[in-house]
């Protein structure tokens, strides 16, 4: 059951967005609005605003049944991940020459948990950290446009991250080259952090093309 203390339809919304862009519902699922009322115990209302938002993000889109789940493709999280190389050391940069030193130490400790996880090998953990560190060097860029445009960009592509952390050798690569970017802007080097967070953008990026094209080779999709 939905909590009503916030609007039903964002709740809505942001619960079909997870279960959708975490694979849950697979591309080509139809859903129905009954069948997604009484999934979560919500009226039609609701549920109607909230594929209306989706179909505008193009994640769903309608059909004679309901709608269609259309997810975000390989070829989509590709687009993705090179504008992220190209955009994100400047949120990195910002964050240096802005963070103060107790957003460093949130940083920090985001970090921390992130090898905790990984050490135990937790990926749902793992990536839920690394969608929290990417965050905060979002948000203590300074710049909201910064944040606005890439925080949903890294939020569309978390079936991919997961993936990628699923193998622990990659999750490892993944936490060390957020050290170097923590130290970076740990420094208050904007330079250092906006080479170190391209860089990592491009490594993650990297992986997914191998990913991808180990799925392929071996006859299944992600």
């Amino acid at each position: 059951m939905m909590h009503k203390s916030v609007s039903l339809a964002d709740q809505v919304y942001e619960r079909l967005e997870k279960d959708i862009l975490s694979g849950k519902y697979t591309r080509g699922t139809i859903l129905t609005e009954l069948r997604l009322c009484e999934d979560l115990g919500v009226s039609r209302t609701p549920v109607r605003e909230a594929l209306r938002m989706l179909e505008q993000e193009h994640i769903v889109e309608s059909c004679p049944k309901g709608v269609t789940v259309l997810s975000i493709t390989v070829e989509d999280a590709d687009a993705i991940y090179g504008i992220r190389e190209r955009i994100e050391g400047m949120a990195a940069a910002g964050c240096a020459r802005n963070i103060t030193d107790e957003q460093i130490r949130a940083l920090s400790d985001v970090l921390s948990l992130q090898e905790f996880y990984a050490a135990r090998h937790d990926s749902e953990k793992v990536q839920e950290m690394d969608s929290a560190f990417h965050e905060m060097i979002y948000r203590f860029s300074g710049s909201s446009i910064l944040s606005n445009t890439l925080f949903p960009l890294h939020n569309k592509i978390q079936k991919f991250r997961k993936n990628a952390v699923e193998y622990p050798h990659r999750a490892n690569e993944s936490i060390a080259e957020h050290r170097r970017i923590l130290e970076a802007i740990a420094s208050r080097d904007p330079d250092a952090a906006d080479r170190a967070i391209t860089e990592h953008a491009k490594a993650a990026h990297k992986r997914l093309i191998e990913v991808a094209n180990s799925a392929s080779e071996e006859g299944n999709t992600l």
